[in-house]
């Protein structure tokens, strides 16, 4: 009954949890020796390997926690600079500040949302050590010129992949270019585990660096542990169904994290940038037997994303408003739009009131998600104009594989009367 087409559409909340997800997350709170140890977590960095064509892969217990194991496997000098673009993630930020390192924001551009490189070049100094090079929403960022400007200034290129498993770019694998890379599996991610990731590299020395630090980590708790795993069980029997009836889905779910039975995406730490104990850990065998359920769905994932984009496209096509760049080998986790009438506050304030939920976080802020305190990550107003006007004038519309024809009709014909 709770996988049948719901009446609210959500851009968030675990969107690609599936029965057979859902079915698989509850079999395991029952299965606590499967928890922590076991063959699952050796497999998925086989199947990752062998997927990006790499060397090397090491699961982390988070996406962020992998990038800072590169951070420290690099043995970079305290204060030594970080290039990364505007618009992201505080995930992105923390590691850089936790390994006492200098975030360095350079200003992105409008039709891609990656890297402005005339703006990235003039931030380049002789402290700058590393670029992170930012898919933002699974479009792939010009790898061949950002790598050359790497190699004249000797600078390490790094990849995030958050957001772009499964992009390419000239039949080669996004995530298989730089020094090293990192994924996530968090809970909206194109494959999800509720939490997880992944580093991947093609460079020996780092590799045994790397692999020296995830064997120094410890398993999460078992309590940690069951809170990820029954994240997918509570969000489809409580929380998604109850969301659009007067908001009370919203309230259980603040309930459940109020009184720990789930946890949050980002801890309130990280918000300011402080440490969160629980996220130094190893990836657990149950999230990633969970991983390993979304990873054999890729396919047909991506190919969903393309097909609800292009009833976007189709129904979007005479609106005044600004688009990401079409890219071969891209892949759509979100189909960003920019708006240039009206204030997208009221956009998806309306948009609730039809219980279409579109708010993922990635707005009104250049480090997201809105809470975090820009300065204790370095920001400063001004530094990126560009990224703080795409933050203002951002509605993401929702691709997972919970979207369908009936939903992307709904949301097509919701912007033509309240975005135009």
């Amino acid at each position: 009954m709770i996988f049948k087409a719901k009446k609210s559409i959500f851009i968030s909340l675990s969107p690609n949890v599936q029965k057979d997800d859902f079915v698989l997350a509850l079999k395991l709170l029952f299965m606590p020796w499967k928890w922590k140890k076991g063959m699952a977590l050796e497999r998925l960095e086989l199947d990752f390997k062998r997927f990006l064509n790499v060397k090397h892969v090491f699961v982390f217990n988070s996406g962020r926690i992998g990038f800072l194991a590169i951070l420290r496997a690099l043995g970079l000098k305290r204060d030594d600079e970080v290039l990364i673009q505007g618009f992201t993630c505080n995930a992105v930020v923390n590691p850089i500040l936790w390994s006492g390192l200098k975030p360095v924001f350079v200003d992105i551009d409008k039709q891609t949302l990656n890297f402005n490189f005339e703006e990235l070049e003039k931030k380049i100094t002789n402290k700058t050590q590393v670029i992170l090079l930012q898919h933002t929403f699974g479009l792939p960022a010009d790898i061949d010129r950002i790598s050359a400007i790497c190699r004249e200034h000797n600078i390490t290129l790094l990849e995030d992949c958050a957001h772009s498993l499964g992009a390419e770019h000239n039949g080669k694998k996004i995530g298989s270019f730089g020094k090293a890379s990192f994924f996530s599996f968090g809970r909206d991610k194109v494959i999800s585990s509720v939490y997880g990731g992944f580093v991947a590299t093609n460079d020996n020395e780092l590799a045994e660096k790397i692999k020296t630090i995830q064997e120094n980590f410890d398993y999460p708790s078992r309590l940690w542990i069951f809170q990820q795993l029954l994240h997918p069980v509570l969000n489809e029997l409580l929380i998604k169904p109850f969301y659009g009836f007067f908001g009370l889905g919203r309230w259980i779910l603040l309930l459940f994290q109020k009184t720990h039975i789930l946890s949050k995406a980002v801890s309130k730490k990280e918000k300011v940038g402080e440490r969160a104990g629980y996220l130094f850990k190893k990836m657990p065998n149950g999230l990633a037997i969970l991983a390993l359920n979304q990873f054999k769905k890729l396919d047909k994932i991506i190919k969903h994303q393309k097909d609800i984009v292009f009833l976007y496209k189709q129904g979007l096509v005479d609106m005044d408003l600004d688009f990401s760049l079409d890219k071969q080998g891209r892949i759509y986790i979100r189909y960003p739009i920019l708006v240039k009438k009206g204030e997208t506050d009221d956009i998806l304030k309306q948009a609730r009131k039809q219980k279409i939920f579109l708010n993922d976080g990635w707005r009104k802020a250049v480090v997201v998600p809105l809470d975090t305190d820009q300065r204790k990550m370095g920001y400063r107003r001004g530094i990126c104009p560009v990224a703080e006007d795409i933050a203002n004038r951002i509605i993401n519309l929702p691709t997972h594989i919970g979207i369908t024809k009936e939903n992307a009709e709904k949301i097509v014909n919701f912007l033509k009367a309240n975005a135009s």
